[in-house]
């Protein structure tokens, strides 16, 4: 396993919580450092208590094109976070200006230096109702080039410029990065989630406001630091031993009626 301190071994423990109560519905260990293979595993634990309605979330560290591929496919609905999921949020896009500044005496720029000019970026193309073919900003068509593409986990439909529309476009400098040696302009539209911007959000917030207490709970309460035992087996039911203990003192302190 990957620690702030270099590779250790050991094991890491999943957990699947229930947001209404918080109680822990499936506990597994793993001797890996990727928790991608744990995703699917830990949902078809699960399964046997979701409703129709029910929504999973995961963070970051289970995100994969493979277990993307694998929901999409048994119709599970689930939002899992993905590495650039913090840059596309509207309320870190100032984040850059308290980034530390670099020393005055030695990183100095002439006055007035002229500001790099901002490229187009895919927002900025309009997509066709029937997906053949998109506009760019100077009007001219990109056509369809593949529309079950994935990039990075995420589906996405991209398009090609022709060499008769790029090549006299004016506008060829703020479309491509190396408008002298790059031929046509290609973007990627990635498709829009179902759910608002604001209703992922909420339901992250949910996730972390779930998840992270539980594990706080048993590492800080219970004091299970680290796993006292050796071999996967007697650290599985050291895990689920301590899982159950908090089950209980969540279920004491719910109201069962309900």
């Amino acid at each position: 396993m990957a620690t702030g301190k270099g590779v250790i071994q050991g094991y890491a423990a999943q957990a699947a919580v229930d947001s209404e109560h918080q109680i822990i519905v499936a506990a597994e260990v793993i001797g890996s450092g990727s928790e991608q293979a744990m995703l699917l595993p830990m949902v078809k634990a699960s399964e046997a208590l979701r409703r129709p309605q029910t929504l999973i979330t995961a963070d970051a560290g289970y995100h994969s094109t493979e277990n993307l591929q694998a929901l999409a496919e048994q119709n599970i609905d689930a939002l899992i976070a993905d590495n650039q999921m913090r840059q596309r949020d509207e309320r870190f896009e100032a984040q850059g200006k308290h980034k530390a500044k670099g020393d005055p005496l030695y990183e100095k720029k002439p006055t007035g230096s002229p500001q790099k000019m901002r490229l187009y970026r895919p927002e900025d193309f309009k997509v066709s109702e029937d997906q053949s073919h998109c506009l760019c900003p100077a009007g001219r068509k990109l056509y369809s080039n593949g529309s079950g593409c994935t990039i990075n986990g995420r589906s996405c439909h991209k398009y090609t410029g022709s060499k008769s529309g790029c090549g006299p476009c004016e506008q060829r400098h703020r479309c491509l990065r190396h408008p002298q040696r790059t031929a046509v302009r290609q973007v990627a539209i990635f498709k829009k989630n179902q759910r608002s911007p604001n209703e992922v959000l909420q339901a992250m917030k949910q996730r972390i406001g779930t998840v992270e207490p539980v594990f706080g709970n048993i590492r800080h309460n219970k004091r299970l630091n680290r796993f006292t035992l050796r071999g996967q087996h007697k650290v599985g039911v050291q895990w689920r031993l301590y899982c159950l203990v908090h089950n209980i003192e969540k279920l004491a302190g719910c109201d069962l009626k309900t």
